[in-house]
């Protein structure tokens, strides 16, 4: 079972269906963030090309967007187990959305889409050194357009843009 939820951001709006089924914690915590009203406020932050992370030897596109979490403003829940995606069967294609995180079990309140086919991304991928991949949980429907403006909006030297894309309203359809 699929839960559709609409992202209204200042360059349109997307659609994400959320698979409830196949990963049952991580749709969780994202629709409790989306039924608290916790990402009405909402920006895309963080956007990885090809080339703006000359650093990291492993390359990926992803747009991150969330609710914001600084000293002044902690997550209102806890880091949820990690759902790897070689248990859930959602691999980290196009448009695929997934959560952010830093080590297995400590994502909590942040998100990324895919922007194209991301294997590195999956359990076994190498963008983390721990080889356990990211837990995906949804796939934008509608509004594929919308997400390649928000991505479009890349700075060339940084991973974050110039001026974040605010969102003003995420909620079930």
């Amino acid at each position: 079972m699929t839960i559709p939820v609409i992202l209204e951001t200042e360059l349109g709006n997307f659609t994400i269906a959320v698979d409830e089924k196949n990963a049952p914690v991580t749709a969780a915590n994202f629709l409790a963030y989306v039924d608290g009203g916790y990402l009405n406020d909402a920006t895309a932050y963080r956007i990885v090309t090809d080339t703006n992370e000359p650093q990291k030897p492993i390359k990926i596109e992803v747009v991150q967007w969330g609710y914001g979490v600084s000293d002044e403003k902690p997550t209102p829940f806890a880091p949820i187990a990690h759902e790897t995606n070689d248990k859930t069967g959602i691999k980290h294609r196009n448009m695929t959305v997934s959560m952010a995180r830093f080590a297995p079990g400590s994502a909590a309140s942040e998100f990324f889409i895919c922007i194209g086919d991301q294997p590195e991304l999956d359990f076994g991928g190498k963008r983390n050194a721990d080889g356990q991949g990211f837990a995906a949980f949804g796939q934008v429907t509608e509004g594929e357009d919308t997400v390649r403006r928000i991505f479009a909006k890349a700075a060339a030297e940084s991973d974050h843009p110039d001026v974040p894309v605010k969102f003003s309203r995420v909620a079930r359809a």
